[in-house]
C-alpha cells in the first residue's frame, strides 16, 4: 500500500500551530487558564507519543472550552483528537471526531483544509479511494499557499496509482516537479517522494526503464539526506519492480525495507515487505515469512482494537463524569427547594390528588380524540401534498404531450424522438414523487433503507453524514415509529435540498432506555423561525405528535438549521 509522507507533515504542522497558542494572558479567567493548562499538557504528551494521556487531556480541555463556548479551541482540540485516533488506526473514530470539528471552524480555512485531508487519509486507509479523492480535492481548494497544496495533490496522485489511473497520477506529479517556483521552496524529502511515486507510476504503466531511473533518483536523495523512513517506500517499490525480472534483487529490496521498518517500528511497512517476500515464494524462507506475517498482523489488530476501546472509554467516562457533576448540582438545588416545599405539600396534597384524578380522566379522553385527529390530518396533508405535486408538475406536461401527439405526425423520426423524450421526463418525475413517498422498510433492512435514502442526497457539493445509526436497537422499536422516523428524515432532506443550500449535513442518533434522540444540523442559509411553517416543516410536527414525540427547530438567517427530535421507545 502507498503511504503518503504528508500525513506526518500534517502532524508537524499541528504541533507548530500549538506552540504559537501557548502564550497565557496574565489576566485570564480561572476557567480559561485551567482549559489552556490541560491543553498544553496534551501537547506535551503528544510530543512524547503518550497518545492515551494526550487524548484524555485534549478531551478534558475540550469540555472546559465547551463551557466557555470557545469554538476555535473546540475545533482545534477535536482535530488533535482525530489525529491521535488516526495515528493508532481508529479510522472510523477519527472520521466521527473530525466531522464534529467542522461545526466549530471557519469555512474554507486552513483548518477545513487539514480536516478534509484527514478525512481523505481515513477513507484511503479504509480503501474508499473515490471518497478519499473528493476530500483531497476539497483540501487542495482550501489551501492558499502552493506549497501546502502539494499535500493533498500528491495524495490524489497516490490514490490514482491505487486505482491504476497511472496517466492521471503522472500528470499531477510531473506538474508538481516541473513548477520551478514551488520546487525552490519544496523540501528535498518531498521532492524525493514525488520522484519515487512518479517512477512507480511509470513502471506500472509499462515505461519500465524511465520508471526505474526515477525511483533510483528518489532513493539516492533519500539516502543522501538520511530520510530513513522515506527510503522504506523506495525499497518496497523497487522490490515490486524486480519481482518479475530478478527475484533475488526483489528479495534484497524487500528485506532492506523490512529491516528498516522493524528498526523504526513501522508495522504497516513491515507487513508490505513480508507480502512481497511471500509472493516471491521461491525458497525455504517461505514458511518463516508467512508465520511472521500472521503473527505481526494479529498483533497489530489487537493493539489497534485496544486503542479504539481506550479512546471510546475516555469519551464515555468524560461524558459520564460531566453528567454526574450536573446531576449532583441539580440534586443540591433540589434538596434546598424540598425543605421549603415540604410544609406546603401537606396542605395541598388532598386538593391536588382530587384535581389530578379529574384531570387525568379528562386528558385521557382528550388525547384519544386528539391523536385520531392528528393521524387523520397527517394522512390528509400527505395526500394533499402528493396531489398538488402531481397537479403542478405532471398534469400540464401530460396535457402538452397529448396535444403534441395529436398535432404532430408520429411517423417522422424527430417527432417520435421528441415524444419519447417528453414521456421519459414525465416518467422520471413520477419516479421522483414515488421515491419521496414510497414504503419505509421496517424490518431488518431498516438501517440500510435509511442509509440509502440519505445517500441519495449526497453530491460533490453536499456531504450527508450520519453517525451512531447502528447504536440504536431498532428491533425493539415498533413499526409506526420507524415509519415516522423515515418520513421525517425524508422531509428534512427534501426541505434541505429545496431551501437550505447546505454543503454539510450531520445527522446524529442517540438513545437511552426511554427515548430515541435524533439531532439534525446543516450549515445552510437558515431562515426566520416564523417561516418554518411555510417551508413545509409543519407536517413533520404532526407526524412526530402522532407517536407522542417532540421536535424543536433552531434557525436564523445565515446561521444554518438545526432540528432536535425526541421519540419515546
Amino acid at each position: 500500500m502507498l503511504r503518503s509522507p504528508f500525513f506526518y507533515f500534517i502532524i508537524l504542522l499541528f504541533l507548530f500551530s500549538c506552540q504559537e497558542k501557548k502564550t497565557i494572558n496574565p489576566n485570564i479567567k480561572p476557567l480559561q487558564k485551567e482549559a489552556l493548562r490541560i491543553r498544553n499538557q496534551g501537547i506535551e504528551n503528544y510530543d512524547k507519543q503518550n497518545f492515551n494521556t494526550a487524548f484524555y487531556n485534549f478531551n478534558k480541555s475540550k469540555q472546559l472550552y465547551e463551557t466557555l463556548k470557545d469554538s476555535a479551541n473546540i475545533g482545534y482540540l477535536l482535530i488533535q483528537m482525530a489525529n491521535i485516533q488516526q495515528v493508532n488506526g481508529d479510522y472510523y473514530g477519527s472520521k466521527e471526531t473530525v466531522t464534529e470539528a467542522l461545526l466549530y471552524v471557519e469555512k474554507n480555512s486552513i483548518y477545513t483544509a487539514i480536516i478534509n485531508n484527514i478525512l481523505g487519509i481515513a477513507d484511503k486507509e479504509l480503501s474508499l479511494y473515490d471518497d478519499a479523492i473528493i476530500y483531497y480535492k476539497k483540501s487542495a481548494d482550501d489551501y492558499v499557499d502552493p506549497i501546502e497544496k502539494q499535500i493533498p495533490l500528491s495524495n490524489i496522485a497516490a490514490m490514482y496509482i491505487q486505482q491504476k489511473k497511472y496517466d492521471d497520477a503522472i500528470i499531477i506529479l510531473e506538474s508538481l516537479l516541473n513548477n520551478k517556483k514551488i520546487q525552490k521552496r519544496t523540501p528535498e524529502y518531498t521532492k524525493a517522494s514525488f520522484l519515487d511515486n512518479l517512477g512507480y507510476a511509470y513502471f506500472k504503466k509499462g515505461v519500465e526503464e524511465k520508471g526505474l531511473n526515477l525511483m533510483n533518483e528518489g532513493l539516492q536523495i533519500r539516502n543522501r539526506i538520511k530520510d530513513t523512513y522515506g527510503s522504506i517506500e523506495s525499497y518496497l517499490h523497487l522490490a515490486d519492480y524486480y519481482a518479475k525480472i530478478d527475484i533475488q534483487k526483489s528479495d534484497e529490496n524487500a528485506l532492506t525495507a523490512y529491516n528498516i521498518a522493524t528498526k523504526l517500528n513501522s508495522v504497516d511497512e513491515r507487513l508490505e515487505a513480508l507480502q512481497i517476500l511471500i509472493s516471491n515464494n521461491h525458497s525455504a524462507q517461505y514458511t518463516k515469512y508467512v508465520r511472521k506475517y500472521f503473527t505481526l498482523n494479529d498483533s497489530i489488530i489487537k493493539v489497534r482494537n485496544n486503542f479504539k476501546n481506550k479512546f471510546a472509554k475516555i469519551k464515555y467516562d468524560s461524558k459520564k463524569e460531566k453528567d454526574e457533576n450536573e446531576k449532583l448540582r441539580l440534586e443540591k438545588a433540589e434538596n434546598l427547594l424540598s425543605l421549603q416545599k415540604a410544609k406546603y405539600m401537606r396542605i395541598v396534597f388532598v386538593i391536588v390528588f382530587i384535581f389530578l384524578v379529574i384531570l387525568i380522566a379528562i386528558l385521557i379522553r382528550y388525547y384519544k380524540n386528539k391523536n385520531k385527529a392528528i393521524e387523520f390530518k397527517s394522512s390528509y396533508d400527505t395526500e394533499t401534498r402528493i396531489a398538488k405535486k402531481i397537479h403542478d408538475e405532471l398534469a400540464n406536461d401530460v396535457f402538452q404531450v397529448i396535444a403534441f401527439a395529436e398535432s404532430q405526425p408520429l411517423a417522422v423520426e424527430n417527432t417520435k424522438e421528441n415524444l419519447l423524450q417528453k414521456l421519459d421526463d414525465i416518467y422520471g418525475r413520477v419516479r421522483g414523487i414515488s421515491k419521496e413517498n414510497n414504503k419505509v422498510e421496517v424490518g431488518t433492512g431498516f438501517i440500510k433503507s435509511i442509509k440509502e435514502m440519505l445517500s441519495a442526497y449526497n453530491t460533490n457539493e453536499r456531504n450527508i453524514m450520519s453517525t451512531n445509526l447502528e447504536s440504536v436497537n431498532w428491533e425493539t422499536i415498533d413499526e409506526i415509529k420507524k415509519i415516522t422516523i423515515g418520513r421525517v428524515l425524508q422531509e428534512l432532506m427534501v426541505n434541505m435540498k429545496k431551501h437550505s443550500k447546505a454543503s454539510l449535513v450531520i445527522i446524529k442518533f442517540e438513545s437511552d432506555p426511554k427515548s430515541i434522540f435524533i439531532n439534525y444540523t446543516d450549515n445552510g442559509i437558515g431562515c426566520e423561525k416564523a417561516t418554518i411553517a411555510k417551508n413545509g416543516l409543519q407536517n413533520m410536527e404532526s407526524r412526530i405528535e402522532t407517536v407522542k414525540g417532540t421536535i424543536e427547530f433552531d434557525t436564523e438567517p445565515d446561521k444554518g438549521f438545526k432540528a432536535k427530535i425526541v421519540i419515546p421507545k
